[in-house]
């Protein structure tokens, strides 16, 4: 097991997607094997309840990394759940912080799957599958690194819309590779990234046009665009000679991609 106390603190799978710029070229180091990685979206949310286990397992079989997003419950604990609150997406009603652990663990989340905690994604990934980790919460972040440094993944990547976030887990996790979302077109997103020191960035893929992708090459910066579910929503990833993206459905992308038979 990683000692979350010794540096660097988490293993590094994004190193072989490391840039190789020349003046006038995308050309990166994995162009040799045409590879983007896949991150499954909420797990794997077109094949599975979004954010639950079942989602999470499904996602491992076709992504290099599944992606959750995570808030605290009434009583501190890390809990898998996109929205703020619980209607959308199980029997309950209500924001996810007005529930303790133990009654959000009552709810349906689809199929008869439970919400899940940070931990039990954690556990469930360990060495099989990366894991991308989605702040949704300003402040929640302690208990959120907390956990992750006592259940480590095999390779981590923390994401969030907010700036402040990213910012403390540079601080509050030596080594972990760091990502800013965006889905405004108005933002200058490479240089927000390069402002609080993050590896990546994460726009919504209308945004992406090649001059990012440039910009951000400049930079070294990896360049992650979300959500994308299409054969032809594929082939022009491979066109802009993005690094990866999150896709609802990483098992038809891993299959577009021949990774899979």
């Amino acid at each position: 097991m990683i000692n979350p106390l010794s540096g660097p603190v988490f293993p590094d799978f994004l190193s072989a997607f490391h840039f190789s710029i020349t003046p006038d070229s995308l050309i990166t180091v994995y162009d040799e094997i045409s590879l983007m990685f896949i991150i499954g979206h909420r797990g794997a949310r077109a094949l599975a309840p979004e954010n639950t286990l079942l989602a999470v397992r499904t996602g491992m079989h076709c992504a290099d990394f599944v992606e959750v997003d995570v808030r605290l419950s009434a009583d501190g604990v890390p809990v898998i759940m996109h929205d703020e609150t619980v209607n959308r997406t199980t029997n309950g009603t209500g924001p996810v912080h007005g529930y303790t652990l133990h009654d959000l663990k009552r709810l349906n989340a689809g199929e008869g799957e439970q919400i899940p905690t940070l931990e039990e994604v954690c556990h469930l990934v360990f060495e099989e599958c990366g894991l991308v980790v989605e702040i949704k919460e300003p402040g929640s972040e302690a208990p959120v690194f907390t956990t992750l440094r006592r259940n480590p993944p095999r390779d981590l990547v923390i994401v969030s819309f907010h700036p402040e976030s990213i910012t403390a887990a540079r601080a509050r996790l030596p080594g972990v590779r760091t990502g800013i979302i965006s889905s405004h077109p108005a933002l200058d997103l490479p240089a927000l990234a390069g402002n609080i020191g993050a590896d990546m960035v994460l726009p919504k893929f209308d945004l992406v046009i090649p001059d990012l992708v440039r910009e951000c090459r400049e930079r070294g910066l990896l360049v992650i665009a979300w959500t994308l579910n299409t054969e032809d929503a594929f082939r022009r990833a491979q066109v802009l000679g993005i690094d990866g993206f999150a896709t609802d459905d990483p098992c038809a992308a891993a299959h577009y991609f021949g990774r899979m038979s």
